[in-house]
C-alpha cells in the first residue's frame, strides 16, 4: 500500500474505497450486497468500527469511517475484507450463480501468485485511506459518496438507493447502522 494512503491518526475520520479485483461487477445481486451490509453493522458492534457514510456500488464500496478508542481501522477493514473474502465466495458456491465458475476463475487468478492468499482474493489490496481533516472536506466526500449512484443512473435521487447512508441523512434509518456527520 502507498505511504501517502496509510492510517496515519488513530482518531482520524477516514474516507476510503474498498474495490473488487478487476472491477467485476459482483454486487448485482441482493445476496452479495446482503453479506456486505450485515458485516458493517457486525464491525461495528463487535470490532469497533464507526460509519459515518457508505455507499455499495457493483464493485466497490465507499466508506466515511473510523475506529473507536482502543482499536485501529486498518485492522478492521483487514478483518472485513478477508470476512467478506470467504462469505462472497461460499455464496457464490453453493447459490445458482450463473456466473459462478467465471467468478472462481477470475478470484482464484488474481489470487494465484501470492503467498498470503490461500484460494481466491475478491479485493483489491489497500482501500486508499484518505484522513477528512475539513468540514468542505467532508461535505465534499459525503456528496460524492450519496450521488454516486445517481451518477450511475440506479436512482434519480440519492435517499432512494438501498445500499447507502443517504437515506439516513434524509432522517430515515437505512440497512447499516450510521453516525450522522454534525
Amino acid at each position: 500500500m502507498s505511504h501517502q494512503y496509510k492510517v496515519r491518526n488513530a482518531e482520524g475520520i477516514y474516507f476510503m474505497t474498498l474495490t473488487i479485483v478487476g472491477w467485476i461487477d459482483i454486487f448485482t445481486r441482493i445476496e452479495y450486497k446482503s453479506i456486505i451490509a450485515d458485516s458493517l453493522n457486525y464491525c461495528q458492534q463487535e470490532k469497533g468500527l464507526i460509519v459515518y457514510a457508505y455507499c455499495l456500488m457493483t464493485n466497490h464500496i465507499h466508506l466515511i469511517a473510523a475506529a473507536e478508542p482502543g482499536y485501529k481501522l486498518s485492522e478492521i477493514i483487514r478483518d472485513f475484507k478477508k470476512f467478506t473474502n470467504k462469505q462472497i465466495i461460499q455464496q457464490i458456491k453453493t447459490n445458482n450463480e450463473s456466473r459462478a465458475e467465471w467468478l472462481l476463475n477470475k478470484f482464484e487468478y488474481a489470487g494465484k501468485y501470492l503467498q498470503r492468499v490461500k484460494d481466491y482474493k475478491v479485493w483489491q489490496d489497500g482501500y486508499h485511506g484518505v484522513e477528512l481533516v475539513s468540514n468542505y472536506f467532508i461535505d465534499q466526500k459525503l456528496d460524492y459518496i450519496h450521488q454516486n449512484p445517481v451518477k450511475a443512473g440506479i436512482v434519480a435521487e440519492s435517499h432512494h438507493y438501498l445500499y447507502s447512508s443517504a437515506i439516513d441523512y434524509a432522517d430515515g434509518k437505512g440497512l447499516v447502522n450510521v453516525v450522522l456527520l454534525q
